[in-house]
């Protein structure tokens, strides 16, 4: 069964640092399109982050460009995202799926599929 499980998500203060985990079961993130979403409720689920380890493509969104930083370790077939100075904006749930469309001009409008429940993150002021 394809699944992805995000998890290291919590409460930091602005400034502070994450780093969230993708583990994927059922395929292998090697081969395949990985991004990183985020979405607070009442507004629309946004991508901010792609890596595809066959081309060693990366891509970020303006919100978290030099911020936030996406990689992988096929080994564990994890894909990761470190969060560097947190600002409060960046509170959302986050999650990554396998990339099916991809704008690298905006990176924002990325979809996926095969959704992780993602994982809660909080900025406090």
């Amino acid at each position: 069964e394809v699944q992805l499980v995000e998890s290291g998500g919590g409460l930091v203060q602005a400034g502070g640092s994450l780093r969230l985990s993708c583990r994927a079961s059922g395929f292998n993130v090697g081969d395949y399109a990985i991004g990183w979403f985020r979405q607070v409720p009442g507004k629309a689920r946004e991508g901010i982050s792609y890596t595809k380890n066959t081309d060693s493509s990366t891509y970020y969104a303006d919100s978290v460009k030099g911020r936030f930083t996406i990689s992988s370790d096929n080994a564990v077939n994890t894909v990761y995202l470190q969060m560097n100075s947190l600002k409060p904006e960046d509170t959302a749930r986050y999650f990554c799926a396998v990339v099916r469309y991809l704008d690298t001009s905006n990176i924002a409008t990325m979809e996926g599929a095969y959704w992780g429940r993602g994982t809660q993150v909080t900025v406090s002021s």
